[in-house]
């Protein structure tokens, strides 16, 4: 059947804070098509923010910011109660410090994508998720939201007039409604590679995957998000391009698909 030749592979990047150090931006930066930086506030810090800009234009692949909800101990992982207009003014903050390190390096700021609970509280939050991608539309009409295939987050972006990109995931499970199968449940990150590359396989030539319940439920793919702090992720992401290359499917970044 008929099927998108091209595929974006995406990376939660610039993760590091300080002295601490968290993935191996250096080894998968090389791989994937794009980027996105953490801004400050769940994870990474200026130096880091301006390092990862800098690799990313070095190796030619697309940057985005990557924000969080303020909650630096909690890896942005935790839920917050946030109003939609005080999470608007989050981003727009988070946003407008990577891009300075985007003007700063000649680089254009490509796209936004939620990060941890906010990326998954948006999914389902129609009103977080307006409040979110306008926030983004004020800065720039031009950003691109990468935001959960399916969820609300979609649907606003393009009430919004964003552009925006369906995004799966490799080596997360999915509840029957599309979203993720939160991180407190067991099962929920899949860590059996040759199952992963089978189930990028099938969403993005098929259009389905199998809920964790075993039910088999649509999905649309353009872009695909790869870790890049496992402990075998540097050679997951050589894995899954070879894979997507073997099928005919090209890697290309966002811009080039939406």
């Amino acid at each position: 059947g008929l099927f998108m030749k091209k595929i974006d592979l995406n990376c939660d990047l610039g993760e590091s804070f300080g002295a601490y150090k968290i993935g191996m931006d250096e080894e998968v930066i090389k791989y994937i098509s794009s980027a996105n930086v953490a801004c400050g506030f769940h994870a990474s810090d200026p130096v880091v923010m301006d390092k990862t800009v800098k690799s990313a234009k070095l190796n030619g692949i697309a940057v985005g910011a990557h924000p969080g909800f303020p909650d630096l101990m909690g890896f942005g992982r935790r839920n917050m109660n946030v109003s939609p207009s005080d999470a608007k003014a989050y981003v727009q903050y988070q946003v407008g410090a990577l891009n300075a390190f985007c003007t700063a390096n000649g680089v254009k700021l490509a796209h936004v994508k939620p990060h941890g609970a906010l990326y998954n509280m948006a999914g389902k939050d129609y009103a977080l998720s307006k409040a979110i991608c306008e926030g983004i539309y004020e800065i720039d009409p031009n950003i691109i939201l990468l935001g959960l295939s399916g969820s609300q987050m979609l649907k606003a972006a393009a009430d919004t007039g964003l552009r925006c990109a369906k995004e799966v995931f490799a080596d997360r499970a999915y509840e029957e409604d599309g979203s993720l199968v939160a991180r407190t449940k067991p099962g929920a990150v899949i860590t059996d590679e040759n199952e992963s590359l089978k189930r990028v396989i099938g969403m993005v030539k098929e259009g389905k995957v199998t809920a964790i319940t075993g039910k088999e439920i649509p999905i649309e793919a353009q872009s695909i998000c790869v870790h890049g702090d496992g402990v075998k992720a540097l050679e997951f992401v050589k894995k899954i391009r070879q894979a997507l290359t073997d099928e005919g499917i090209e890697i290309v970044p966002l811009q080039e698909i939406v």
